[in-house]
């Protein structure tokens, strides 16, 4: 099969054949390897997003920085934040809730309890 659509889209296959070769194969599924695709039968692809580095609670993020050798030669470095996942205790909530969180926020909570933190942040626990 994949040699016939492979001739098909030659130079000198006329337009309309092309078309209609087309049309005959709308409806089905190639694959590189020996297993077949099922992502057309099981539905749309999901795609795994990627979370963001960045505190729940305070909204850290990476600070742009440089290496700066003995020489005093410069290389850009990214500083990434001491980021940590957390089941916290949610008093009003009576549940755990589970966050990702800087270790500074997670001193900070301590002082001033997880609510008033939530408060300041603008975020919601029962989402969490």
């Amino acid at each position: 099969m994949e040699t016939v659509l492979a001739s098909s889209l030659s130079a000198s296959v006329a337009p309309q054949a092309l078309a209609s070769r087309q049309a005959q194969l709308s409806g089905s599924s190639f694959a590189c390897s020996s297993q077949q695709s099922t992502a057309s039968a099981a539905g749309p692809m999901l795609v795994q997003i990627r979370a963001s580095r960045r505190c729940d609670l305070t909204g850290k993020k990476a600070n742009n920085g440089y290496k700066v050798s003995f020489s005093n030669h410069r290389t850009k470095h990214l500083q990434q934040p001491n980021l940590q996942y957390k089941r916290l205790w949610w008093e009003e909530g009576k549940r755990f809730v589970k966050l990702r969180i800087s270790t500074k926020a997670l001193k900070t909570i301590e002082k001033n309890g997880l609510q008033a933190m939530a408060k300041k942040a603008g975020i919601n626990l029962a989402d969490y």
